[in-house]
């Protein structure tokens, strides 16, 4: 679903920033469409464990929430650094301000939203996400929604991702930018 047309010379400059709720397929879906784009894809959890020397899972239980937002805002700063590539960023990273600022200033922000169901069946397969442990990701899911999805309602572009191959979701991000 296209939320809005972003200017034609916003998709063409800039990186493409991927945001939304954990199991909305920023990574999967973020390297399919640089693979088709033919630009390069990052993704910001694995550079933030790069540049930690740790896992964000090691990072969280060591350190804390707010200590991984910190170095998260610092590695995507350093992501968008004006070249063209699509960057997948963490499901938190769009909902503080100094971040998303940054993202809507200097990338083309594309929400990839989809129903709690939909992204608790996906984040079941993958013990990894320091939200989800011990409890129920139906109902962390519903709840993050409630509070994120006001600011990922922020970025030009919503496509939603459906229980659906991928490539469905790659195809209407093509189409939501024009190409």
């Amino acid at each position: 679903m296209l939320q809005t047309h972003p200017p034609a010379s916003a998709t063409n400059d800039r990186a493409i920033v991927l945001v939304g709720l954990m199991g909305a397929g920023k990574s999967t879906v973020g390297r399919r469409l640089a693979a088709r784009l033919h630009l390069p894809f990052v993704d910001a959890d694995t550079e933030i464990e790069v540049a930690a020397g740790m896992s964000v899972s090691d990072i969280f239980e060591r350190f804390g929430e707010d200590h991984f937002r910190d170095g998260e805002r610092r590695v995507i700063a350093r992501l968008i650094d004006g070249t063209r590539k699509v960057i997948a960023t963490g499901g938190g990273a769009f909902v503080n301000p100094e971040t998303r600022a940054l993202i809507l200033d200097q990338a083309l922000a594309i929400w990839l939203d989809a129903e709690p169901q939909v992204l608790a069946e996906r984040v079941r397969r993958r013990d990894t996400r320091p939200l989800l442990r011990g409890r129920d990701p139906y109902v962390v899911l519903a709840e993050l929604a409630a509070v994120r999805n006001p600011f990922y309602a922020l970025a030009p572009l919503r496509v939603t991702s459906y229980d659906a191959p991928h490539e469905t979701t790659v195809n209407a991000i093509l189409e939501a930018i024009g190409r």
